[in-house]
């Protein structure tokens, strides 16, 4: 590389870094992790146990992010769709009705069984003797609202159904299927006082064979510091899978965007409503991506070729053949 470049480079890094330091005392602690976690980003790529995968359905079509009344919610988006539907666990005695899974901790559970299943090329997945080998890996404080969170909503994942739909050409193809096959938990009082903790679950066949074929890595530093908002992980996920593969620049309405990600906000001012909360997930997001080439333009936003957050040489490394 001449050396212009490296001086260019090297400026256009001191720009950010000094940039990002003078909006410090103006930001609150939860942005300031944000701005820390982006800044080291910057300078170290992911590597090793940083590296994560998603299913790319799910980096495009979210789950829900609140909690749903009733047992059915449905997302579009363009010429796809995504229906879940509550189901129910077997707790030792009864079968009790799960909520459809919503929220930061399921993509966070998502990430987790993904991650060991395609690193693994195994459907098996094992959640260790404790709560404390999840919690680890996916940086949630044990105990607090957090951890119990995490226990039903990994019920809510193993129990739910997932049918998608998609329009390619002149045909409409329809999948169903469970996200899950098998789930086994602990029951409260075997193995030192436990509550109904999950001890491994089994991946379903085809949620599985097409998670290999399709894993998007991602950076788990970045995804883990967003989990205070399940949009601005919506909108992580989405421009780690789509940026680097994009040619020329693409243009996004406010409307494409809303149909996308805010299918929720039906107010008088829907769009403005949405808009605002858009803005400030994707202010999240693009601290933790730093190399993400986005403009917010009128009318919308525009994308632009970014490099992968993951480095492709690295993710193909982790993955065993």
């Amino acid at each position: 590389m001449k050396e212009q470049e490296w001086t260019s480079i090297g400026a256009a890094t001191a720009d950010l870094f000094s940039s990002i330091e003078k909006q410090r005392n103006r930001k609150t602690k939860r942005e300031l992790t944000l701005i820390d976690r982006g800044l080291e980003i910057a300078e170290l790529r992911p590597e090793g146990d940083d590296v994560s995968f998603m299913h790319s359905i799910l980096c495009q079509i979210s789950l829900p992010r609140s909690k749903v009344a009733g047992e059915r919610f449905e997302r579009k988006n363009g010429h796809a769709a995504l229906e879940i539907r509550a189901g129910s666990i077997w707790n030792g005695t009864d079968m009790v009705t799960q909520p459809i899974p919503y929220g930061p901790i399921p993509r966070l559970i998502l990430a987790y069984v993904s991650t060991y299943a395609v690193r693994e090329r195994t459907p098996e997945i094992p959640f260790g003797e404790s709560a404390n080998d999840a919690l680890r890996v996916l940086g949630i404080d044990k105990g607090g609202p957090a951890y119990r969170m995490f226990r039903t909503q990994v019920s809510a994942l193993a129990a739910c159904s997932m049918t998608i739909g998609f329009t390619a050409g002149d045909k409409a193809y329809t999948f169903n299927g469970s996200p899950v096959e098998q789930f086994e938990a602990w029951l409260p009082g075997q193995e030192g006082q436990r509550s109904l903790w999950p001890a491994s679950m089994v991946l379903g066949r085809r949620f599985y064979e097409t998670l290999l074929e399709h894993a998007v890595p991602v950076d788990l530093r970045a995804l883990s510091s967003l989990r205070g908002s399940a949009m601005a992980m919506d909108v992580y996920l989405y421009l780690v899978q789509r940026l680097h593969r994009i040619g020329r620049p693409v243009a996004l309405t406010w409307w494409m965007l809303k149909d996308q990600f805010g299918q929720e906000y039906v107010s008088a001012d829907a769009l403005g409503d949405f808009k605002k909360k858009f803005k400030k997930a994707l202010g999240q997001a693009l601290a933790v991506y730093p190399e993400a080439k986005v403009e917010i333009v009128r009318g919308g936003l525009k994308l632009f070729s970014s490099r992968p957050a993951v480095d492709p040489k690295e993710a193909k490394r982790l993955t065993r053949v």
